[in-house]
């Protein structure tokens, strides 16, 4: 079979701890970035890319953010949808504040922004857990959403409470020119250079002590404790770096997705639509963002577009009901048959794959 690792050897200990090992692996990761980099831009429709692409890569973000806290550090959060609207207003707020200041330093001032009120909220996990933890963050999540409806200076005081993102632009170095960020393909390089190199520093950062100490509070606070880990400072920096990784997503959310965004946008369903996002593809997982993203993204457009191949008349309504039945039965049976989600499943098949066709 073609996955094989019989003749890679490891001769140091930098490859030894490499991210991926085998070589295969190695070769589809830069199978899928040159796809991703070159092919869609080339190749997808504008519809394709601003309807799917674009969103898709933007809640595999947020999911991501979410899986550092609940799947890394065992915090349960539903407040991932008012971190990403802290990141969106503050990044507006920075961008019309201070016109001259990098579109990209923009964005990552708004997840610094969110990292800091999600400090500010995890700081009482170091003495509530479970579903008191969760009903803190949720109060979080419509605290936000009322400070960001109710006071105008978020919105610089606009009548009708909405924002409206400046275009996207970087100023060439050396030049007085500005290269826009005008078409959708453009938009989508953007956001997929942010999501690729935050993806890479959230997989390196759970591999490092940080990340350790993460899984140790998860697995038992104190055991974790007795070993050396500070559970204050363990748990604040997940909520820390989880709450940047939410806050960017809403940034680029509302500059690169809608350009113009309303509080709402970032309501409790969008916290409960980014929890089902890592129940489905996988707690604890960095793979398990992007496929619970994916088939968020995706079943409601299979929904709405297979029926009438097949000759089904279904109303728009029923559609949407069918939906969060699907979204109930999978999280029921991932969390009965297989906890750890698709991205486990993924996990399973290259194992079996790499003993094939002895099962040891």
């Amino acid at each position: 079979m073609f996955y094989r690792e019989t003749g890679q050897f490891s001769s140091n200990y930098k490859q030894d701890q490499a991210i991926f090992p085998l070589r295969q692996d190695r070769i589809g990761l830069y199978v899928i970035l040159l796809v991703a980099f070159f092919g869609v831009p080339l190749v997808a429709s504008d519809y394709l890319i601003s309807a799917i692409f674009i969103p898709f890569l933007i809640l595999a973000l947020a999911a991501l953010g979410l899986n550092v806290l609940t799947g890394y550090a065992g915090q349960l959060s539903l407040g991932t949808g008012g971190f990403m609207a802290v990141g969106a207003f503050a990044a507006y707020k920075f961008a019309t504040g201070v016109p001259d200041m990098p579109i990209i330093v923009v964005m990552l001032m708004g997840g610094l922004m969110a990292a800091g009120v999600g400090i500010m909220f995890g700081i009482p996990s170091l003495r509530i857990k479970g579903f008191y933890l969760a009903v803190a963050t949720l109060a979080a999540q419509f605290f936000i959403e009322w400070l960001f409806i109710k006071v105008g200076w978020f919105t610089n005081y606009s009548a009708s409470g909405v924002i409206t993102a400046p275009p996207l632009a970087i100023g060439l170095p050396f030049t007085s020119l500005e290269y826009v960020f005008d078409t959708s393909a453009k938009k989508y390089i953007f956001t997929l250079c942010f999501v690729v190199v935050l993806a890479l520093a959230t997989k390196n950062l759970v591999r490092s002590h940080i990340g350790r100490g993460w899984m140790a509070i998860r697995d038992m606070d104190i055991a974790a404790e007795i070993i050396g880990f500070k559970p204050l400072q363990t748990k604040l920096s997940a909520f820390a770096v989880s709450s940047f990784l939410c806050g960017v997503a809403g940034a680029l959310w509302a500059f690169v997705h809608l350009g113009t965004v309303e509080p709402e946008a970032f309501g409790i369903n969008r916290s409960f639509s980014i929890l089902f996002m890592i129940i489905i593809g996988g707690l604890g997982s960095i793979m398990g963002a992007f496929i619970g993203a994916a088939f968020i993204t995706l079943l409601p457009i299979l929904l709405n577009n297979v029926p009438p191949l097949i000759g089904l008349n279904i109303g728009v309504a029923l559609i949407e009901h069918i939906q969060f039945m699907v979204f109930g039965i999978l999280i029921v049976f991932f969390l009965i048959v297989e906890p750890h989600g698709l991205a486990r499943l993924w996990s399973i098949g290259k194992e079996k794959l790499r003993t094939w066709p002895f099962p040891y």
